[in-house]
């Protein structure tokens, strides 16, 4: 979710057709949109829809109250704070550097905790989330576990009194930025008063970038390809996340690239490595300038261990390995949608987080649950295929399948780990289309629609007649299945998001305005929850046309009227990111990412004032500002959103 770290775009002419060149051509087919059953009746059913969960308080502003759609829209806000509509509650929980148990390391307001000490406490960069019912009915809505991924760091936070970090690194600095990330499993409870607490119990764990983890599928924890002399072990920048009909967690990782590199002035990268861009300077933090495994003339295989879906028990995350899944493929995973098909085949929808990503969608083989009881893991046996779009509305999955198409020895194809190994490059030879970063995807529960965030895409490549050569703002678009799981769909554009004072083909008002989709996500009443990663270069920005939308926000969406309305605003520099409910739909817990980061409208942190763009949660004089968790309630205990 984080622009901190940005993966490098395809070559001018990869892969396929750009996405751009059609949306035009579907925008004026508006009419046949997905609503009423037009098209060909989806095949999927999503496992039970999210859940969430909350705690301590921060300043909240609220807005008008609610009336029977169940609360009026926020205001745009550009102030530090979350906003709310009146009748709502929001506390703080699970902040960055708070203890995973009472007797666990206090977090140090001058970032001073040392990287064993982080490994003890909750990550930063806050981003995918889901709680887990501990207990069934009314209690599994009141006792859970919820797990956090966490995507990237801020070494201007992070590290006490150094500026960036970057020129100095030392093996401290990358243990602690390793330790401060990857996924974090705490235990929750709601109290008595309405409010939650994280109980510090037994259950809780981190899984770092450090932790022990295993591959399986094509490439086995022995494939050549992910030989370094060392075990593996590790999970970077987890961003998006998905959970599966057989109650595990999938975390994503996302821009892993970034924390490569060498000084080597005679390492050259090959194809691949320029393709998933790795490069000599990687992205300013120079870990292999202390540490030889981020070092790729030394460790050139270590980055063949990232880029996967990881697979978590989340009621044993200290007792189980983490497990990554290579058969869903290499790339920028921003998401990890599950669902099943009608005869119980699980389906993992993920998008490539980069300007001219492509869209991915695994179906295991056999009916998940005669997998499980064979012993086989659903996720190591399917075909992964990659999505090709055309200007009619129609949509076919192309196999990422050795031996099929270009796909083969005699075109440099090894076997199948090499595909899925290379999964961006299989993805450009079979022409598949270039999208504007897609995001996190979600399928709706009610009719089986499935939904993409399209974050933005800068423009440039091989544009066409689309209504944005670049598209600053993004969209949300949205497909039905055909019958056969393996084949054809049927898409259209559900949202276009933007500045209608700027853009007059959006189809919003002032309460519904937004930019940067990223996440999405289903409540139980049906309706999709957007949260928006505007980027902070374009933050409220004259000159980007940003200044009319504000702060970063969670809004929610009708899928039967396209109706928008903002909920939610989050302090300055951060991005909404991971969104999840509690089965009873009461609490609502929403991740805000990064608060007090670089902007172009505030400044940056630094050393001296590290709250030069924020202090939120804390409103410390001595702190900092941090990345958490936040619990969202009603006061009269309803469920969220609801009338």
């Amino acid at each position: 979710m984080s622009d901190d770290i940005r993966p490098a775009a395809p070559a001018a002419g990869a892969g396929g057709r750009d996405f751009q060149d059609l949306v035009a051509v579907r925008l004026l087919s508006r009419r046949n949109l997905l609503v009423g059953g037009a098209l060909v009746a989806a095949q999927f059913a999503l496992a039970p829809p999210p859940a969430a969960s909350a705690a301590p308080s921060a300043p909240v502003k609220t807005g008008a109250q609610p009336h029977g759609k169940g609360f009026d829209a926020v205001p745009v806000d550009t102030a530090d704070r979350i906003t709310v509509p009146a009748g709502y509650t929001v506390r703080t929980l699970a902040p960055w550097g708070a203890p995973l148990s009472p007797a666990g390391p206090a977090w140090r307001q001058d970032g001073g905790n040392t990287a064993a000490e982080q490994a003890r406490q909750i990550g930063s960069h806050h981003s995918g989330t889901h709680f887990f019912p501990l207990g069934r009915g009314a209690e599994g809505s009141r006792r859970g576990m919820l797990l956090i991924n966490h995507e990237s760091v801020d070494p201007t936070l992070l590290y006490a009194g150094q500026g960036s970090g970057a020129q100095a690194v030392t093996a401290e600095k990358v243990a602690k930025g390793l330790a401060a990330q990857g996924i974090t499993a705490v235990e929750v409870q709601l109290l008595a008063d309405g409010t939650w607490r994280s109980t510090g119990s037994a259950r809780g764990a981190r899984i770092t970038g450090t932790t022990p983890v295993a591959f399986s599928g094509p490439l086995t924890t022995g494939h050549p390809a992910l030989q370094t002399g060392d075990a593996p072990v590790g999970t970077l920048s987890n961003s998006g996340h998905g959970v599966t009909p057989w109650g595990s967690y999938l975390a994503c990782e996302e821009n892993a690239n970034g924390w490569f590199g060498t000084d080597d002035p005679a390492w050259r990268p090959t194809p691949t490595q320029r393709r998933y861009g790795l490069s000599a300077l990687g992205h300013g933090q120079r870990w292999h300038a202390a540490v030889p495994r981020f070092d790729l003339a030394r460790t050139a295989n270590e980055p063949n261990r990232f880029g996967w879906i990881v697979e978590i028990d989340p009621l044993d995350p200290a007792g189980s390995t983490p497990v990554k899944r290579t058969a869903l493929g290499r790339f920028n995973h921003s998401s990890a949608a599950v669902g099943e098909t009608r005869d119980g085949h699980v389906v993992v929808y993920s998008g490539d987080d980069e300007d001219g990503g492509h869209l991915y969608k695994f179906v295991g083989d056999a009916p998940w649950k005669s997998a499980h009881a064979k012993g086989r893991s659903p996720l190591d046996h399917g075909v992964l295929h990659v999505a090709r779009f055309h200007e009619d509305g129609r949509g076919e999955w192309l196999p990422l399948a050795h031996g099929r198409s270009v796909l083969t020895a005699a075109h440099g194809w090894k076997d199948q780990a090499d595909v899925l190994l290379r999964a961006r490059e299989a993805a450009d030879a079979l022409g598949a289309t270039r999208l504007d970063r897609p995001q996190q995807i979600a399928v709706s529960p009610r009719n089986g629609d499935v939904y993409c965030a399209l974050a933005n895409g800068a423009g440039g490549h091989v544009r066409g007649a689309g209504p944005r050569d670049a598209n600053p703002y993004g969209h949300v678009i949205r497909w039905q299945e055909g019958a056969d799981t393996a084949a054809g769909f049927r898409w259209d554009v559900f949202l276009l998001a933007g500045d209608p004072v700027h853009d007059h083909a959006v189809g919003l008002d002032e309460a519904g305005a937004f930019g940067s989709p990223k996440g999405l996500a289903f409540d139980i009443t049906g309706q999709l929850w957007i949260s928006t990663g505007v980027s902070a270069h374009s933050l409220h920005q004259e000159e980007r046309n940003h200044e009319n939308l504000g702060n970063n926000a969670l809004l929610v969406a009708d899928p039967r009227t396209g109706t928008v309305r903002r909920f939610l605003t989050a302090p300055r520099g951060a991005e909404v990111t991971g969104v999840t409910a509690t089965p009873d739909g009461r609490t609502l817990f929403v991740n805000i990412q990064h608060p007090g980061s670089s902007t172009a409208a505030w400044g940056a942190p630094t050393a001296e004032n590290p709250r030069a763009v924020s202090d939120w949660p804390d409103r410390d004089p001595a702190g900092r500002p941090r990345s958490a968790t936040i619990a969202v309630r009603r006061l009269d205990g309803g469920v969220i959103g609801a009338a």
